[in-house]
């Protein structure tokens, strides 16, 4: 006669194999899954910084630039707007700043864009999905895209020049030679406002403020 314990035992190892195999298969599947959205995440970090790195580093092209042309406020325009820069280099800081989120750019890569002034990147991950863990994603790359603006903090207004003074006319009956005008000294630079601050720019020792007060930089929605 067969042990009723031993037949019930022999009915429960089936159901428990495949509970624990059912088990298995869940947590891999969260795994993938986690696999996945982490990658994903990766990519989208990378397109963010990469899309930033391209921003600030044509806003630090555009005081550099302002810098050189200080004295000469007829020349400001293309500064206070924000339109002075070299998009190529600023691309190339993108694409720097991909790759220390391992990653690099893909697709359209990196993009200057205008009103307002900006870039749009686009970045694969070096790594794949699933790596070496998931049979069949071993090519699969998560890719993201990002845009950063630069957005002006500044406005220019050049004040109406002063008219010139006139010079009185020689006294013909006072003796001696006519007196030397004295060369006046260069005016400061006025019209600059900064975020709502004043500036006044001294041909002497010529400043602007810093990059981060002249322009902002941020992600685009």
């Amino acid at each position: 006669m067969t042990d009723p314990s031993t037949e019930d035992s022999g009915q429960a190892f089936p159901i428990y194999i495949t509970v624990v195999a059912g088990l298995l298969f869940l947590a891999f599947a969260y795994f993938v899954v986690g696999q996945a959205a982490s990658t994903r995440n990766g990519a989208q970090t990378a397109a963010d910084a990469a899309a930033l790195a391209a921003a600030q580093d044509a806003r630090d092209q555009l005081r550099d630039g302002w810098l050189d042309v200080v004295l000469d406020p007829s020349r400001w325009d293309d500064f206070v707007d924000g339109r002075a820069y070299d998009g190529r280099t600023a691309c190339l800081s993108a694409a720097s700043f991909a790759t220390k989120n391992q990653a690099t750019l893909s697709g359209d890569g990196c993009v200057p864009l205008s009103a307002p002034e900006g870039f749009s990147v686009e970045v694969r991950t070096l790594h794949a999905v699933g790596a070496s863990v998931i049979p069949g994603t071993e090519k699969q790359h998560a890719t993201a895209t990002a845009s950063a603006v630069i957005e002006p903090r500044c406005t220019f207004e050049a004040p109406e020049p002063a008219p010139d003074p006139e010079e009185p006319s020689p006294d013909p009956s006072s003796p001696g030679p006519t007196p030397t005008p004295t060369q006046a000294e260069p005016s400061p630079i006025l019209g600059l406002t900064c975020h709502g601050i004043v500036w006044e720019i001294d041909p002497e020792a010529p400043r602007l403020p810093s990059a981060a007060d002249l322009f902002s930089v941020r992600l685009a929605d």
